[in-house]
């Protein structure tokens, strides 16, 4: 998944210039680097970790989207005040207090497995990417700051390559050290303390994976540490971006916490209306909500997010299906041998899905210097459109091959979504980027919505495909609409 862009990204063509020196701390540009690389990954490793989860605690699809339900909801929750802490604390100080933040949510993957509770590990993975979230509010502009104003765009443009890269290795890697030892039996098939001794034994190399993780991520908080003096903490040249009081923060995180209440315990469709009510109560007199096209914008990131999460959570059980690739193919066979992975396995392959968007980012940046950005999107969208229909009416390597693909399709849409909404806001586009950032909770949403449906159905992976369709729609529809400039 994509970072919000900078900023200093929008497409107005006055934006304000920053002429401020930047700040001399050589090699430190290295390591914010290497916070992109694993921001991506720890993201795209959830889609590992649900097929792992859900068989040892033998979970609906509903409980099992608890993951990213969990993991985004930090961006729903912790985004404003993780900005304010970052405000007060510096830049600096703040990127290491969410590192630590990571830290212990890495860490706490160990009481996890050792009481075998899934539970502790929803709880391990708020805390986690609640980590993720401040310190993506250091992330974008230390980026910026860390040389001459006038390559600031193409030093992002280059940090966000390593997201791209974390969110393709990591989850091959992951399904090699988690998903790799394959055991003789499986949870449904126990009870007792013989079900708990082997949730303890099966969820050792998640912990062991994450305590890695914890490792690399402790080596750029000290380095991060190190150069905490060469960036003086000045709030005002942070701005004051703030959208919503602290009043009426309160107010949507209480309704929020009912609704969370409501979809775990009781109904999760009336919850999840909750839940989504939250950012109406925060911004429901914010003029730029107002303005048709970034308000649209906005709704098509939440549906981008929640789209793209929903088909990387389920990409390793749908290829593993008998009507799909769980017998291997010619095609898997190659590239399995290409590789060096076993002949039928296709685990794996959950990193073609993040590489393809990868991959998709070159390609795309070709062509949106040619077309418009609007009709692009709105071609990706349909075609993302496309190939869920091929994939659902197939069978085979046909089928996963296809959904796969999706991830090439997903490739340009964030920044295009991004950039196009913000069009000539001007001097708002920071007010601009704090809403965007709390509509990726949508990664939260629409694939526990996608385990509702599949529950419904029987846990037909290909029925609920029609979730991830109905966002994909929308967002063709907001491409037709955006395809001409804004007007300011």
């Amino acid at each position: 998944m994509a970072l919000a862009p900078d900023v200093a990204s929008s497409t107005d063509p006055n934006p304000i210039e920053d002429d401020r020196a930047p700040v001399h701390a050589p090699g430190l540009n290295y390591f914010v680097f290497g916070l992109f690389f694993i921001f991506g990954g720890i993201t795209s490793l959830n889609d590992v970790i649900i097929p792992k989860l859900k068989e040892l605690f033998t979970l609906s699809w509903t409980e099992a989207m608890l993951v990213q339900f969990c993991f985004f909801m930090a961006y729903f929750i912790i985004g404003i005040p993780g900005a304010k802490l970052v405000k007060k604390l510096g830049y600096m100080r703040g990127a290491v207090a969410g590192l630590v933040t990571m830290m212990v949510g890495c860490l706490l993957f160990i009481p996890a497995s050792q009481t075998a509770t899934y539970g502790i590990f929803l709880l391990a993975l708020f805390v986690l990417a609640s980590g993720v979230v401040i310190v993506q509010v250091v992330a974008n502009p230390l980026i910026s700051l860390l040389g001459p104003p006038s390559t600031a765009h193409s030093r992002l443009t280059f940090a966000q390559a390593f997201n791209s890269l974390g969110t393709t290795v990591f989850p091959i890697v992951g399904t090699i050290v988690i998903l790799g030892s394959l055991a003789t039996v499986t949870a449904d098939q126990l009870s007792g303390q013989a079900l708990v001794e082997y949730r303890q034994a099966e969820s050792e190399a998640i912990w062991k994976g994450y305590l890695g993780v914890a490792g690399l991520i402790g080596i750029v908080a000290l380095a991060v540490w190190s150069f905490r003096n060469r960036l003086p903490h000045d709030p005002k040249i942070m701005g004051d971006s703030a959208f919503v009081t602290n009043k009426r923060y309160g107010m949507g995180l209480a309704i929020a916490a009912i609704g969370g209440v409501i979809a775990l315990q009781f109904s999760p469709l009336v919850g999840l209306a909750l839940i989504c009510l939250a950012p109406a109560v925060w911004l429901y007199d914010n003029d730029l909500i107002k303005r048709t096209r970034f308000g649209f914008g906005a709704l098509c990131i939440f549906l981008y997010v929640g789209g793209e999460v929903a088909i990387g959570s389920v990409v390793i059980n749908y290829l593993t299906q008998e009507s799909v690739m769980a017998n291997g193919g010619p095609v898997t066979s190659f590239l399995n041998g290409l590789f060096g992975f076993e002949s039928n396995e296709v685990e794996w392959m959950i990193g073609l899905y993040w590489g393809g968007a990868m991959v998709g980012r070159f390609i795309g940046s070709y062509f949106l210097r040619i077309f418009s950005p609007g009709k692009i999107l709105a071609f990706n969208a349909t075609m993302a459109i496309l190939l869920i229909l091929l994939s659902t009416n197939s069978t085979g390597e046909l089928a996963g091959f296809s959904l796969l693909a999706v991830g090439l399709m997903n490739s340009i849409m964030f920044p295009t979504i991004f950039s196009l909404a913000c069009e000539k806001l001007g001097p708002r586009a920071a007010d601009g980027s704090g809403i965007i950032n709390v509509a990726i909770f949508g990664g939260a949403v629409v694939p526990l919505l996608y385990g509702v449906v599949a529950d419904a159905t029987g846990g037909n992976l290909a029925l609920a495909m029609i979730i991830p369709i109905v966002c994909y729609a929308v967002i063709a529809c907001y491409g037709i609409f955006a395809r001409r400039p804004a007007v300011a």
